[in-house]
């Protein structure tokens, strides 16, 4: 009966501190990224552990398109480590909330990111952009 207490409580200490660990994930707050048309609010980001979603950058926020009735829709970009950007499109007239993480495989996890939110204006006229904001994990 004692070993079977003993395993018992030695299961919910492991699982309250894994509990903790997976709650002390501490994200960062992005700041304001704004241009003509677009807004993206609300932004957090995190740099996972090589050990949590394949150590990727994750980020999270509220895409709104400023300009409803302008026809152009709006979009969030993504690039780490120096790859392509990765786009992320909104919808033309509304506020959406993204949640997406971003990795490469070649690597155990990522230390560099830039994002920043756009408004499509189509294929005459070039896409306006919020500055590009550039994030690093402190590893």
């Amino acid at each position: 009966m004692k070993k079977v207490l003993a395993g018992v409580l030695t299961a919910a200490a492991f699982l309250t501190g894994a509990g903790t660990a997976a709650a002390t994930v501490d994200w960062s707050g992005l700041p304001l990224l704004k241009s003509s048309g677009v807004r993206f609010v609300e932004g957090e980001y995190l740099f996972n552990p090589a050990t949590r979603n394949h150590g990727a950058f994750e980020w999270k926020g509220k895409l709104k398109d400023a300009a409803p009735r302008d026809g152009h829709n709006v979009y969030v970009q993504v690039r780490i480590e120096s790859h392509n950007w990765v786009r992320y499109n909104g919808e033309q007239g509304r506020t959406v909330l993204l949640h997406h993480s971003n990795w490469d495989g070649a690597q155990r996890y990522t230390e560099d990111a830039e994002i920043r939110a756009c408004r499509d204006r189509g294929s005459l006229r070039p896409d306006n952009c919020s500055r590009t904001k550039t994030l690093s994990s402190e590893r």
